[in-house]
């Protein structure tokens, strides 16, 4: 057991060296060029470029913890909040603030996503749950249509509210164009409190996989452990799609990525998906902004460039469980 630790403290240093190091490097890449000299006196860099690259850390981080996460409260490997619906539950949320006008106050786009997030959540479990039971096929199906259903609310609010349609927009396409520090210092804390459980409960974890009932009778508060768990990853969901929009299948892409290295246990999985998961959005992000100057592409586009091929494939994978 204390060799496993080590192995795991000493595999996530160099995993977390390597994170800075890319920190670093996708720092000085974009339109404007920086050298050391320039560093210091550079608004661009200070206020634009940095807090962008520090954002995308800490939502690939989050996004990838999520998706373990339900991944193993579903008892599901091809979940996670955006083919459950979840982060576009927490968008409507996000538009409904900015018609309101609540991008202003510190928790208002923040908060309204939660409530529709965790509203997301509930209504997962009440349509697909069959007693502690969630077959995979109801619950995939669960998330397309919460997905369809909640993009035609906003695409109506969009037709209602012309004045608002380009900030909306941003939301649904995901984009870290906007990020500022202010972004980086609400999110941190949150992501870090999340991230910290997940960490905490990832024995708990690996018991839900057995079966509720099974981790139950091995000393899992199997209730108190899914509610703990659920509520602190739609957090994070719900404040990294406040912060730069929707970013899909990190979720499910990195998750799986670290599986296939280190198995199926959560003790592993979850800490080295922290830094899987930074350093893949970090890419994608840099990508999406580097690849056809001086115009940007949607982070979020890239991303399900990737993750919808692998959803596909673990689909066809598991049809037979279906």
């Amino acid at each position: 057991m204390k060799n496993n630790r080590r192995h795991t403290l000493i595999v996530c240093s160099i995993m977390g060296l390597l994170t800075l190091l890319t920190m670093a490097l996708c720092s000085g890449i974009g339109i404007v060029r920086f050298d050391i000299h320039s560093l210091t006196e550079s608004p661009i860099f200070w206020n634009l470029r940095l807090p962008r690259v520090v954002l995308s850390v800490i939502v690939g981080a989050s996004l990838s913890v999520c998706g373990v996460t339900y991944q193993s409260v579903f008892r599901n490997p091809l979940t996670d909040p955006y083919v459950l619906g979840i982060s576009s539950g927490a968008s409507l949320g996000a538009a409904i603030a900015i018609l309101l006008g609540l991008e202003a106050h510190l928790w208002g786009v923040g908060g309204m996503a939660l409530a529709t997030a965790l509203l997301t959540i509930v209504l997962i479990f009440k349509i697909a749950g069959i007693g502690n039971r969630m077959h995979i096929t109801t619950l995939l199906l669960t998330g397309v249509c919460l997905t369809f259903l909640i993009t035609a609310v906003i695409s109506l609010l969009m037709a209602l509210h012309h004045d608002k349609m380009e900030s909306i927009i941003f939301w649904t396409m995901g984009s870290f164009a906007a990020a500022s520090w202010l972004d980086v210092w609400i999110l941190l804390p949150i992501a870090i409190i999340g991230i910290v459980i997940a960490i905490y409960h990832s024995r708990d974890l690996n018991l839900l996989l057995t079966g509720s009932e099974t981790a139950q009778s091995l000393g899992v508060e199997v209730e108190k452990v899914r509610r703990r768990l659920l509520f602190f990853t739609t957090l994070m969901v719900a404040f990294c799609v406040s912060a730069c929009g929707v970013i899909g299948f990190v979720g499910l892409v990195v998750p799986h990525c670290v599986r296939i290295v280190c198995g199926n246990d959560n003790r592993r999985l979850v800490p080295y998906s922290i830094f899987v998961g930074a350093i893949f959005l970090l890419l994608c992000d840099t990508a999406a902004r580097t690849l056809i100057p001086p115009n940007e592409l949607p982070v979020g586009s890239l991303t399900s460039l990737i993750g919808a091929p692998m959803f596909i494939y673990l689909l066809y994978k598991s049809k037979r469980k279906i």
